[in-house]
């Protein structure tokens, strides 16, 4: 009996270590760009709390738990996504406010600011489109589940026309629900009132934040037991 309760240690302190892992690397990949600047523009200082609930994953496991019907939710952005930035705060904020334990987190660039999740399409000198990265399998995969809930993916040129690819895309910070295998809701968090995603979070555009994600997760509050 004793060996058994000693495994049964073990292997809660692995799960735990884990959990930690993931939330200590979380707070130190976003706050490891406080301060610093990217292309002439100062990155948004944000402060990460330590038991954070998100928890790196790959676009394929996603894929599995959506076959295996499971209920989560998924937060795609990344450390150097402006926009994400500006939501982080706030969207960790509310989750822990309705208790939810885990958001899975999936990065979609590289430390050199490549794509390493999604397909990436240019616009070439005549006009045409030019996939420049291939995105990987489960990110293909998410394309057809998350259909419902996701935007075209197009892009702008010179003349300001948008060309349309054809697909539709996930962009960041895209926050989703997934109930039971089924995506339900799809949010980005953003306030319409903030046009440039590294201008102040004045109070209103931080209410708008607040209602974004109180109705995001307190909708979904069923999933707070599970998540």
């Amino acid at each position: 009996m004793k060996k058994y309760f000693g495994i049964f240690i073990l292997i809660a302190v692995l799960l735990l270590s884990g959990c930690t892992n993931n939330a200590t690397k979380f707070k130190k990949d976003y706050e490891s760009l406080n301060g610093v600047e990217r292309n002439g523009k100062m990155n948004r200082t944000v402060t990460i709390d330590k038991d954070n609930p998100y928890v790196f994953i790959t676009g394929e496991e996603i894929v599995k738990k959506i076959e295996n019907k499971e209920t989560f939710y998924l937060y795609v952005g990344d450390k150097m996504c402006p926009w994400c930035r500006s939501v982080i705060e706030m969207a960790t904020k509310k989750a822990k406010e309705y208790n939810v334990k885990t958001i899975y987190y999936i990065n979609i660039w590289d430390d050199n600011h490549n794509e390493v999740f999604r397909d990436k399409y240019e616009l070439k000198e005549d006009g045409s489109l030019e996939k420049t990265v291939e995105g990987t399998e489960g990110y293909k995969k998410l394309l057809t589940y998350f259909d419902s809930v996701l935007s075209d993916y197009t892009l702008t040129d010179s003349n300001n026309n948008k060309i349309e690819t054809g697909e539709k895309r996930i962009y960041a910070p895209n926050f989703f629900y997934v109930k039971d295998g089924e995506v339900k809701v799809m949010v980005e968090g953003i306030s319409d009132k903030l046009t440039d995603p590294r201008g102040e979070l004045t109070e209103e555009i931080l209410k708008d934040e607040a209602d974004i994600f109180e109705g995001f997760f307190k909708t979904n509050v069923e999933c707070s037991d599970k998540c």
